[in-house]
This record gives C-alpha cells, structure tokens and sequence, in this order.
C-alpha cells in the first residue's frame, strides 16, 4: 500500500501548488505509515527532480512520453495504470481543474470515496474523515471516508509547503494509453503577470470601481505589492476585464493568503470562489455591502480615494 500523489507540471516546471500537494502528500506517508509514490506526466526539466525531491518526492512514476495535451480521458487511463501499479491507500491530486475532472473518475472506477477540497490533514485515519468547506464556504463538513481508496483533492493554499531531505528515483511509465481526442492547435499563454493560481496576494475589483478606465491605480498597487489582479463577475461581463481574471463561484476559485476586495458588493457567487483566503480585506462605500461579513478588515470608503493612499502607505512602509 502506498499515498500516490499525481504532481502537474508547466512548462516543466513544478508551481508552488505542486510543491504544497507535495509537502502535503509527505506527511498523510509519514502518518499513515505508507510509501510515498509520485506521478508526473510530460517532460521535466533536470532541475526541477531536485526540487520534488527536497519536497518529499522518492520513487516517481515518470510519464515523460505521455502525452501531455489537455485531455483528461487520457490523463486518466494513465492514473488507471499508475493505481493498478501502486495499489495506494491514498490518492492525492490539486483541487484545481484537473483535480476536479480526475478525481470522480477514479471514484466511480474503483468505487472510492472523495473528499474534494480537503483543508489540512485529517482529524482522524481509523476511521478517515476529512474537513472541507460547504456551503459556498459558510460552513464546514467532516467527511468520512469508508473505501479502502481515498481519493483527495487539496484546497489551494491550505498546507504549508515543507522541505525534507530525500532522494528522488526515477521510474519509466510508459502504459499504453488511448489516442488523444483533443488536438491543441494553437496555446497562447499569459505572460508577464503572475497566476492567480499561483499569488499569495490578490487584488480585486468590482462594480465599484466604476469604468474600465479606472483600473490603473488598482494595477499600480498590485504591482507595487507583488500580487495578482482578479475582478467580479459583473466586470468581466461588462468587457472591463478579461474573463481569466473572473475569480468566484462561475470563475476560478483562489484561495490566497491576502485578498483585496475593491469596490466589490461581495454577493454568495463571488465569496464562493475567494472564500478560502486565509485574510480578506474589503474596501466598500456602502457600509451593508455583504463583503463586510466575511471580511476580517473592512474600511467604508471611496476605492478610487483610497487605492492611491494605499499606494504611497505601501510604499513607505516596504522603505
């Protein structure tokens, strides 16, 4: 019996997301008393095993020849083989796109219980059960798992990441998989800016900030602090912003550790997608705007006053 852990990679690079999954992986071994078994598809960088290995990776399954186009169908007869392989008790993926579409196959194949968007570590083992959020995030669930296979989604930025010393070994994967049905004719990519996936910081705009022609200032202090840019729904919509920055129940789902909520009313669609956040800040001009509630900051104010006061403050406190 084993934890199998499937770590995505870009590029061939593993993202900080994948190195969160991996620290997380580590310790349900080390508590379950379980090897650890690691499977990536697509070609690496050498580098980047260094990497894994610091992180808790020992005997990886390297898929460096399987197709990696986006195709969960094939991506998952390859997860197919790797549990056949490693018979684990544990199966470990990201709460993320792939997660979410890899995650019920295996359920219903081997009839295996999920906790999907596991927050932290078990409260228990014998018998397994898991916390997670519910209710758009209003509420938590204790999920009890009874199948020999549990099947985990981590919730993004709910697990420190760890160093641990190790060495990692590679393992030829090569299972004879299913021709791709998706053909990826032309990939544009964001560059430049950092992935909403990936930041620790986020700042966000709704409504509030009235126009697509006042979004300078907000893209200013999210420069200055290093963060990603995000918006609500409605923006997205009206054309202010693209549809990639569309963070909430309809878009994706983030969980920094610092959200900046500007101008943002704070419906249940959009606290759905950010409630995660380890701490939300909201600055709002209504004082019964519903972001206040779940808020741990507020300030009641005109956004396009205070993001330039935020501005200089951030920049004299970072001197």
């Amino acid at each position: 019996m084993s934890v199998l852990v499937y770590i995505e990679n870009r590029d061939g690079q593993f993202k900080k997301n994948q190195l969160e999954l991996m620290s997380y992986a580590k310790k349900i071994s080390e508590a379950s008393n379980q090897d650890i078994v690691t499977l990536s598809i697509g070609n690496v960088k050498e580098e980047e095993w260094a990497r894994l290995s610091a992180h808790g990776a020992t005997r990886v399954l390297n898929g460096e020849n399987l197709p990696n186009q986006i195709d969960n169908e094939v991506f998952a007869q390859a997860l197919f083989a790797a549990i056949e392989l490693v018979q684990p008790k544990y199966l470990i993926l990201s709460d993320n796109n792939t997660g979410k579409a890899l995650a019920p196959r295996v359920s219903v194949k081997y009839r295996a219980g999920i906790v999907s968007g596991i927050l932290g570590l078990p409260i228990s083992y014998e018998p397994f059960i898991g916390k997670k959020r519910a209710y758009s995030g209003k509420a938590f669930a204790h999920v009890k798992v009874n199948s020999d296979l549990k099947v985990l989604t981590l919730s993004p930025n709910s697990f420190e990441i760890k160093e641990s010393s190790g060495n990692v070994q590679l393992e030829a994967f090569e299972p004879t998989l299913p021709t791709p049905k998706t053909k990826v004719v032309q990939a544009d990519k964001q560059t430049g800016k950092l992935l909403l996936s990936e930041a620790d910081i986020v700042v966000s705009g709704g409504r509030g900030m009235k126009s697509a022609d006042n979004w300078g200032p907000l893209e200013e202090l999210a420069e200055a602090m290093g963060a990603a840019t995000a918006c609500s729904r409605p923006v997205s919509d009206e054309g202010w912003r693209p549809h990639h920055e569309h963070v909430g129940q309809t878009g994706k789902i983030i969980g920094p550790t610092l959200y900046i909520a500007l101008g943002i009313s704070g419906a249940i669609q959009h606290l759905a997608g950010v409630s995660s956040s380890k701490v939300i800040v909201a600055i709002n001009k209504d004082p019964e705007a519903p972001i206040f509630a779940a808020a741990d900051y507020g300030i009641v104010g005109d956004v396009q006053k205070l993001i330039p006061q935020l501005i200089v403050a951030y920049k004299e406190l970072k001197q």
